[in-house]
């Protein structure tokens, strides 16, 4: 019996896994992050992404103003709004090999495309993208997956 709980676990996750390959699906966690030379403090939530946020945006403040976990499949769309609909993100999944997932990242300013990537993302990696102006500082998206 003691050997049986493992095997059960084992292939319950395998099963969990392989689906999610198999039916195009990608678990991705959205961030977005109000990055400011206002202050000097970061969140407690971005204490892991600190060094990467140093080394590739000169601010002083990172504060997160959104944590998002979603449910992407293959070449569906999955919008987020933000400033009372102001900014639009639209998240397509485009594709899912075995170690990547390709993501389409579009965001729109009150009707107008500011922000038009492709992005691969490989599990348990961060990719930041530095998005809109918003008053003193940026936005910046941070991008992980787990398929």
């Amino acid at each position: 019996m003691k050997r049986v709980f493992p095997l059960i676990a084992f292939f319950s996750l395998l099963f969990l896994f392989l689906t999610s390959v198999a039916f195009g699906q990608a678990q991705t966690r959205l961030r977005v992050i109000r990055a400011s030379n206002v202050g000097q403090s970061i969140d407690p939530p971005l204490k892991e992404l600190h060094n990467e946020l140093k080394t590739l945006f000169n601010f002083t403040s990172y504060r997160l103003l959104r944590d998002e976990n979603l449910s992407l499949s293959l070449n569906q769309p999955v919008s987020i709004s933000a400033r009372e609909g102001r900014i639009i993100m639209e998240i397509i999944l485009v594709g899912l090999h075995k170690n990547v997932a390709e993501l389409r990242i579009r965001v729109n300013r009150e009707g107008t495309e500011i922000l038009n990537t492709q992005v691969r993302l490989s599990p348990g990696r961060t990719v930041l993208i530095g998005g809109p102006k918003l008053r003193e500082g940026v936005i910046i998206y941070a991008l992980s997956a787990r398929f």
